[in-house]
């Protein structure tokens, strides 16, 4: 089974419309189905692993990784992401010329939403790869 059929599975068990899972990661209407390889581009596939709480690796090859567990985010490391995502709406919707503007234009709404959806999932990757490359032994395979 590729990607893009176990991410069809996973919509079916859940009862979630193809439809509905390709608007809500502002995906163009019949994405998913037009897909012949199989297979998605990797910031898609993140996009999706996270949106139905799956993890990248399940939806390439259908096992779940041991290695996501170990890096999985603590209260402390969500209260944290909560912190910065706060500090970043509040420069990305103030009205000043700031980041959210262009020749003194602000953007919409909806697009400071998708900035936004896109940084929260960067800044949990990015928690995910730093505990793995900066935790001295914590969390590395004993050999």
């Amino acid at each position: 089974m590729n990607s893009v059929e176990r991410v069809k599975a996973i919509c079916k068990e859940r009862k979630i419309p193809i439809s509905k899972l390709e608007k809500d990661l502002g995906f163009a209407n019949g994405y998913i189905g037009q897909l012949k390889k199989g297979s998605f581009p990797d910031d898609r596939l993140l996009a999706i692993a996270s949106h139905l709480g799956v993890t990248v690796d399940y939806l390439m090859n259908g096992e779940e990784s041991n290695q996501a567990e170990k890096f999985a985010l603590t209260d402390r490391d969500k209260k944290d992401i909560a912190k910065d995502m706060e500090a970043i709406r509040k420069k990305l919707t103030s009205k000043s010329d700031g980041p959210a503007s262009f020749d003194g234009e602000d953007i919409e709404e909806a697009e400071v939403e998708l900035v936004l959806d896109s940084i929260e999932m960067m800044l949990k990757r990015l928690k995910r790869i730093n505990k793995e490359k900066y935790n001295p032994n914590k969390n590395k395979d004993k050999k």
